[in-house]
């Protein structure tokens, strides 16, 4: 676990200096929602869940993580990497050919951390509850998280998902929306408005939480928790988390135009420039 704030700072400046050095060197990939979201996995991975060392594809008596949004892999893989997964020089091979650091994690290459292939949106949920319920029959006490995007919930599958998850009872797992209001093709509302998210789940009959300040580690932090100490009480709990696409880097905020486009040589400088070297680049 790191000891404070300023630490899991440090940390989420250099995870995002991962995600551009990372999009840049191969000219694609997912910058915006990746750097939206790295406040929380770096508060998940190091502050929140309860993990063993090293890595095994059963997860027996520990949390479990499911990225459901795939497409941001590049900030999966940083956390993963500066969480002890596998070497942090390895990010270098991000979407080159052989690489275990596919443009979408799959479970084939054996990469430490990736339980599930993901990036055909509107799965994962449906996979973190089978999860939980494995769980409940082994008398496993830990959580299940997972991590979808809003535009996601656009797909089908999720509803049916969040139904059988009320309907059963799955009161261990714990799922965030990242809430940033924009997809590939502009804002969620103009692509297709989904109305009151709160409303939805609720109706649903999730527990729902929303932290607003979703880049403030703090607040993610304290979300967490609160959402941790609902779990148990017979509703799955979701975390509406407020985030802003492309978070940290000036140019690449409030705007859509970053979620699939990778930066230009200036560019690039310009980023790292705000985001300056903490931990090391590798």
């Amino acid at each position: 676990m790191m000891a404070n704030i300023q630490q899991l700072q440090d940390l989420t400046t250099q995870v995002r200096r991962d995600i551009l050095r990372m999009v840049h060197a191969v000219n694609s990939g997912h910058p915006g929602g990746s750097l939206g979201c790295a406040e929380f996995l770096v508060a998940l991975y190091q502050e929140i869940m309860n993990r063993k060392d090293g890595f095994d594809m059963d997860g027996k008596g520990e949390d479990l993580f499911f990225l459901s949004n795939g497409h941001i892999s590049p900030v999966f893989y940083s956390v993963l990497a500066r969480s002890g997964y596998f070497p942090v020089s390895e990010l270098a091979t991000f979407r080159k050919l052989n690489t275990r650091l596919q443009g979408h994690p799959t479970t084939h290459e054996g990469l430490p951390g990736v339980r599930i292939a993901s990036g055909s949106l509107g799965q994962g949920l449906s996979v973190a509850i089978g999860a939980a319920q494995a769980k409940k029959l082994n008398n496993d006490t830990n959580l299940v998280y997972s991590l979808h995007g809003d535009g996601e919930l656009q797909e089908g599958q999720n509803w049916e998902a969040i139904m059988y998850a009320s309907a059963k009872k799955v009161d261990n797992l714990i799922a965030t929306v990242d809430l940033n209001g924009k997809q590939i093709d502009g804002t969620t509302d103009e692509v297709l408005n989904m109305g009151s998210l709160r409303a939805k789940f609720e109706a649903f009959d999730w527990d729902v939480l929303e932290v607003v300040e979703g880049n403030n580690l703090e607040a993610i932090i304290a979300g967490l928790n609160e959402a941790k100490s609902r779990t148990g009480k017979g509703k799955p709990v979701c975390i509406l988390l407020h985030t802003e696409m492309g978070n940290g880097v000036d140019y690449m905020m409030y705007s859509h135009a970053w979620h699939g486009k990778a930066p230009n040589d200036e560019q690039l400088a310009k980023a790292l420039e705000q985001n300056v070297e903490t931990l090391g680049d590798y």
